[in-house]
């Protein structure tokens, strides 16, 4: 059977498909994305161009590539697409297809970033004080500046996230952002970091602690460490939150204290980054649910440097439909 893997042209498919490509899975990767120079379209032998996920064919096709190339398992790429996927992955189920996707409870509390911080306050996890921009804006709201500002929904790679320092930046800004689509959230100095998570259906699984140096909202540089307290947390949300499959948790220290500003309920940009330091979250996805092995990872506390690297392709290799 095959791995389907959606949005390959992101950093998260290619994650996805890198980690893979080390592993036996290598020759049974297909690679989907919506444009024909989606560069990890070309990272494998099997390669199809499939509608947008806003398209209402894009669930159809997604199924007929499917069966057409016998795949048993699909790991999707892309927030836009996770809950189309979500409420389908039943219908996928049928035909003998994992979509590795958590529920859609999950998903819309990691897609909201005010659903994420209620979350957190609400079992007593520790959380950063966020409420609605326009509470900000009106003056009900009496948060202490400096405060982070960025929308509540559909954001990605820090695009329209903010630092305001004071009131007259946040006049300045405000006639740039859709501030009903906006939280304000307390600033927190410090270090940030990405962790990787596994949850399956036999439970939690680990996870791994990365600090990170970002670039255009990228992690650009990364620093595998071991922080008991980082480490806790992760496996405190995941015992409430119950995901299914990779679920990854951002967060920054305050005062020792691992305070959690992000939930994506995919795989992170950072998949091949987290398998190349022993904890390869796609290949235990697969070996668990092909082969019923219990998921093991040796973490490595090394340094990851990021790097632009060359795909060259073929004239005659581009594709613009299904091949």
């Amino acid at each position: 059977m095959n791995i389907a893997v959606t949005a390959t042209g992101g950093g998260v498919g290619q994650g996805i498909l890198k980690a893979l490509s080390q592993t036996e899975y290598k020759n049974s990767l297909v690679a989907l994305d919506g444009e024909p120079l989606g560069a990890g379209l070309y990272m494998t032998d099997k390669r199809f161009v499939i509608p947008y996920a806003s398209s209402p064919d894009h669930i159809s096709k997604l199924m007929d590539i499917c069966l057409r190339e016998n795949v048993g398992i699909l790991f999707p790429g892309m927030d836009v697409e996770l809950y189309k996927l979500a409420i389908n992955k039943s219908m996928f189920r049928e035909h003998g297809i994992d979509v590795i996707i958590s529920d859609n409870r999950v998903i819309n509390i990691a897609d909201d970033k005010l659903a994420t911080a209620n979350f957190l306050l609400e079992n007593d996890l520790p959380h950063l004080i966020t409420h609605p921009l326009v509470s900000l804006v009106t003056g009900y709201d009496k948060m202490k500046f400096p405060v982070i500002i960025k929308p509540r929904k559909g954001g990605a790679r820090s695009r329209g996230v903010y630092k305001i320092n004071g009131r007259n930046e946040l006049d300045d800004i405000i006639h740039k952002v859709d501030i009903v689509n906006y939280v304000a959230q307390e600033y927190v100095e410090g270090d940030e970091y990405t962790c990787g998570t596994i949850t399956l259906s036999n439970g939690y699984v680990g996870c791994i602690v990365m600090r990170r140096i970002l670039r255009d909202g990228d992690t650009y540089k990364a620093f595998v460490e071991r922080n008991d307290k980082i480490e806790a947390l992760c496996e405190n949300v995941c015992g409430i939150l119950q995901p299914f499959g990779a679920f990854n948790i951002q967060l920054r220290l305050k005062n020792g204290v691992p305070y959690v500003f992000e939930f994506n309920a995919r795989c992170s940009g950072t998949t091949n980054a987290r398998a190349l330091a022993g904890f390869n979250e796609p290949r235990m996805v697969v070996d668990y649910l092909w082969h019923n092995r219990k998921p093991i990872f040796d973490i490595k506390e090394i340094i990851i440097l990021r790097y632009w690297n060359e795909l060259v392709v073929g004239n005659e290799d581009i594709i613009h439909g299904g091949r």
